[in-house]
């Protein structure tokens, strides 16, 4: 069975994987940025963020695995180390799959990745015993490494494997007899033996050209000694070297597993080397059968499934790391409780944008505003007005971008919260200019709506930045108007920030007009003596009284400027 940190065992899973829409304008790549440099690990997280789970029980395992992270940088370390080593296990999921005839230094290394997965066991097994981890899924990971040693014969296959290792290391050399014509081309070639022991004498080159000086230092006859000879198998045999010999001098069209050499007859060029490694092969068939044999005793050891967990480690280290660098720099992060999807309700508490956070955290002098906001059954669709630049798309962002974090099952921008899942983000912000030549923007920002309540549901958030304002205000109100008495009807939760002030004063008319759960109302971004506070409260649009404060700020009030001239003129 495989083990998962990212989902409970013998759950009910439930994913939605978020739009393009939504992953360019809640900045997931801006993300990215913050949690890795490595380029290696950005499709894997990427593809791990764009995958939105929706169920509470999910989000939830998630939520307290989260935490042993954040709270154990020792088991981030380990885990870290476990990763490194779970990577040079993933071919043993190729193993069974292997045919006889595998060479014997490829089984080799595999002998040492077995060596090394029970080295992860033991790792991991002993980090996690010397932790108070609390999450399920982390205890239900220690149990497992811990019952794996006692279950599948641990001492039993370490015993298999340091033999099969020490036997393996027993060769230390090979013996291999060339025959030669008379242009000293080899003609014929093939192993002698395997041998326990190395050959010591250098210069084998500079003695084979003094041999050739004289006949009479030419060896008479053929040497056939050999230590602890190794027989190659019967069926390849052809009655010389050990029916391991090689010919030069037959048919060029010969397949992998020839014994043939095609030799080249004017500068002697051939595949020597590729031959010999087959017969290498050949003669150990035998000795590689045995050994796979061997270790398919201890293949079903439930611990490869752990090898499943890497991404996952990868994604619990990175936002663990993230995290503790934002609350070094001053910035509240906590621990969302998630409510049921039923109730459709969120709360927050000094929420802000993890955007501006990571900025600040760079270096960049920022004077985040945090605000409360909730939804519930009294309000889920709010218009949020206000000036330019005072905030608008920061907040609406800042709640699409904690909502994503909290269904992630990490800790969120702001200082507490409790959520319940959504099964979909949706965005409506501004689309790039060339996407908009077929339809006109309005055209194209009318389309894209309809698609979005084509699948959105009761569940759903929805948040549009500055929708429809493209077109002349009467036409753009007259549109939105639609638009947000069609998200009361549906009952999704919404943010739909605008300065069309007219949508704002008209909820009361939309409220009327429409049944719904839960009541449509006006938000605003302050300003206090002209500055704006970037701070959200439920109130009326207060567009007059934004331009009043804005003008009385810089002068361009009727009584400012005429009392300016009067003074000139009395001057």
């Amino acid at each position: 069975m495989d083990f998962s940190l990212m989902e409970p065992q013998n759950a009910e899973h439930s994913y939605t994987t978020l739009s393009d829409e939504a992953i360019n304008d809640l900045s997931l790549d801006f993300i990215l940025d913050a949690l890795t440099e490595k380029r290696s690990e950005r499709p894997v997280l990427r593809g791990m963020l764009s995958k939105l789970p929706t169920d509470p029980e999910t989000i939830r395992y998630r939520r307290d695995i989260f935490e042993d992270f954040l709270r154990f940088p020792k088991l981030r370390a380990s885990m870290t180390e476990l990763v490194m080593k779970l990577a040079d296990l993933r071919d043993l999921e190729r193993f069974q799959m292997d045919s006889n005839d595998s060479v014997l230094w490829t089984l080799v290394n595999r002998l040492r990745a077995i060596d090394e997965y029970m080295t992860c066991i033991t790792m991991i097994r002993d980090c996690l015993t010397g932790l108070d981890i609390q999450s399920e899924g982390m205890c239900a990971l220690r149990d497992m490494v811990t019952s794996i040693p006692e279950e599948s014969g641990f001492d039993a296959l370490k015993a298999d494997v340091d033999e099969m290792m020490s036997k393996a290391r027993e060769v230390k050399s090979i013996t291999i007899g060339v025959n030669l014509d008379s242009f000293l081309r080899p003609e014929y070639a093939g192993i002698v033996s395997l041998n326990d022991t190395k050959y010591s004498n250098p210069g084998l080159m500079s003695r084979f050209m003094k041999f050739t000086e004289g006949k009479d230092n030419l060896h008479k006859g053929v040497d056939n000694k050999s230590r602890r000879f190794h027989p190659s198998n019967p069926n390849n045999s052809k009655g010389t070297f050990a029916g391991l010999m090689v010919d030069a001098a037959a048919a060029t069209a010969v397949n992998h597993n020839s014994n043939h050499i095609d030799a080249d007859n004017i500068t002697g060029k051939d595949a020597l080397s590729d031959a010999l490694r087959h017969q290498v092969s050949d003669i150990m068939s035998r000795t590689v059968a045995d050994i796979k044999n061997t270790l398919r005793k201890h293949i079903s050891v439930n611990a490869y499934s752990l090898t499943g967990i890497m991404p996952e480690v990868l994604f619990y280290n990175r936002w663990a790391e993230l995290t503790e660098k934002l609350i070094a720099s001053g910035m509240p992060m906590c621990k969302p409780g998630i409510l049921s999807s039923e109730e459709r309700s969120c709360t927050f508490k000094d929420v802000y944008n993890l955007k501006l956070a990571i900025n600040k955290m760079r270096g960049e002098e920022i004077n985040i505003i945090t605000n409360d906001f909730d939804f519930n059954d009294e309000r889920r669709i709010y218009i949020l007005t206000g000036p330019n630049r005072g905030g608008k798309t920061i907040f609406t962002q800042a709640i699409g971008i904690a909502m994503l974090m909290a269904q992630w099952g990490v800790y969120i921008p702001a200082g507490s919260a409790e959520i319940s899942p959504c099964d979909n983000i949706f965005t409506h912000f501004p689309a790039d200019e060339n996407e908009t030549v077929d339809l006109g923007r309005l055209g194209e920002e009318s389309q894209r709506l309809s698609k979005i309540f084509k699948t959105a549901t009761r569940h759903s958030l929805l948040l549009l930045n500055e929708s429809l304002a493209t077109t002349s205000v009467a036409e753009g109100v007259f549109i939105a108007k639609g638009v947000v008495k069609s998200m009361r009807y549906l009952g999704v939760r919404s943010i739909f920030n605008t300065h069309m002030h007219e949508l704002a004063t008209s909820v009361g008319e939309i409220n009327e007009a429409v049944e719904g759960e839960s009541r449509v109302e006006s938000l605003i971004t302050g300003i206090h003596g002209g500055e704006r506070s970037f701070k959200v409260i439920i109130a009326p649009p207060q567009g007059v009284s934004y331009a009043a404060d804005i003008a009385k700020r810089y002068g361009v009030t009727f009584e400012q400027i005429k009392n300016d001239i009067d003074g000139r003129s009395a001057d």
